[in-house]
């Protein structure tokens, strides 16, 4: 089986957790604090902030900046549902914009047009790695007035004009799910140059308590959205090793390229653009026209069949029936991300993949398309 993905684990995350369990302090120890630290460091933001998941680290900015029914929130319909579901949490409207076809984020240009007096914010999404384009969107946001998030979750080590991923928002979020650039398992982490909005959000993550108050002042409506210090200690070693990681997932990504060129040359691949560093995530591809929707839902099958891990990098989130129910879009609203949408697949990508196993992923997909 080649899998779909794999943590890249050495024995020193091992060690680092071992450590933290012989300790007996698991929850709201050091190693938080040691992590945050360093993750603050390598980001260049003021405040870190760790939690248990970065669907998480979405709800606590939406919740700390106040939004709530009547708000609209722009964002890109093709994406992971986190980035719609922490606007829906706080009853607000997500309102969407259709994305560039090179780059997979939301176009910038189509954004204006979505504007209206009830938009608070902008909240652009990093897809597969790449920043979205930060200077025209920032510009719109100043024009209008309006807040930029950024959901970097996929994006942790990219790179825009010389600037990391998560440092042009107001508020920044990167997950660390097993299938990330770096993991803890499960977590996440908050970025903010904000004081009070950090405060805000410290006090959210921990059942509303303040940093003044006693264990059982509870001063806001909060959440237990803290992360365990056996997670912290993970993510620390991980963050350290973090330059390696990539350098290797990025060759594992030059070899797909390689290979898609020679065998497959009528499929898009992902790829880097002037000013921007891709941190590669995933590595997705585009089948030609020829296979849109069923003829690639077939060819995903095929791969599975011959135990290769694939899986449908991403549906529409427009067209996701709880999404259609709750903003009744239809088919045709967003053409660009439905027509991405139809043709996009992820295949086996991680750094335990050899040579050989990325030939066998493009020759089977080849061999499908020849019986075609």
């Amino acid at each position: 089986m080649i899998k779909l993905a794999s943590p890249d684990i050495t024995q020193r995350e091992i060690n680092a957790v071992v450590r933290v369990l012989r300790s007996g302090t698991l929850s709201l120890g050091p190693e938080i604090l040691k992590f945050e630290k360093a993750f603050a460091r390598y980001t260049g933001r003021k405040h870190a902030l760790a939690v248990s998941s970065g669907t998480v680290g979405l709800h606590l900015i939406t919740r700390a900046l106040g939004f709530k029914k009547g708000d609209e929130v722009i964002t890109s319909p093709y994406s992971f549902a986190a980035s719609v579901n922490c606007i829906l949490y706080q009853g607000a409207r997500p309102v969407f914009a259709d994305i560039d076809p090179q780059t997979l984020n939301i176009d910038p240009k189509k954004i204006e047009a979505r504007i209206t007096s009830r938009t608070r914010a902008i909240l652009a999404v990093d897809i597969f790695g790449l920043p979205a384009e930060f200077s025209k969107i920032r510009a719109l946001c100043k024009k209008h007035k309006l807040t930029l998030i950024e959901d970097s979750c996929e994006a942790l080590g990219a790179v825009y004009q010389k600037k990391r991923a998560g440092s042009f928002g107001i508020a920044s979020v990167f997950g660390f799910y097993p299938n990330k650039q770096m993991t803890t398992g499960e977590g996440g982490m908050v970025l903010t140059d904000d004081d009070g909005l950090a405060g805000a959000m410290r006090s959210l993550r921990n059942q509303g308590r303040h940093s003044m108050g006693g264990w059982l002042a509870h001063h806001d409506l909060g959440y237990n959205y803290r992360m365990p210090d056996i997670n912290a200690a993970l993510g620390s070693v991980q963050l350290s090793r973090l330059p390696g990681i990539l350098a290797r997932r990025k060759k594992v990504a030059q070899n797909y390229q390689k290979l898609f060129a020679r065998h497959l040359p009528d499929f898009t691949v992902l790829k880097d653009f002037p000013g921007v560093t891709r941190s590669w995530f995933v590595f997705a591809a585009l089948v030609p026209e020829r296979l849109k929707g069923s003829g690639r839902d077939n060819l995903i099958k095929h791969l599975q069949s011959k135990d290769i891990g694939c899986a449908h990098y991403f549906p529409a989130l427009h067209l996701q029936p709880y999404l259609v129910k709750e903003l009744k879009h239809r088919r045709g609203d967003f053409p660009l991300t439905e027509d991405v949408a139809d043709r996009s697949l992820a295949i086996p990508f991680h750094h335990l993949l050899t040579l050989k196993d990325q030939e066998r992923v493009v020759r089977t997909m080849e061999q499908f398309i020849k019986e075609q």
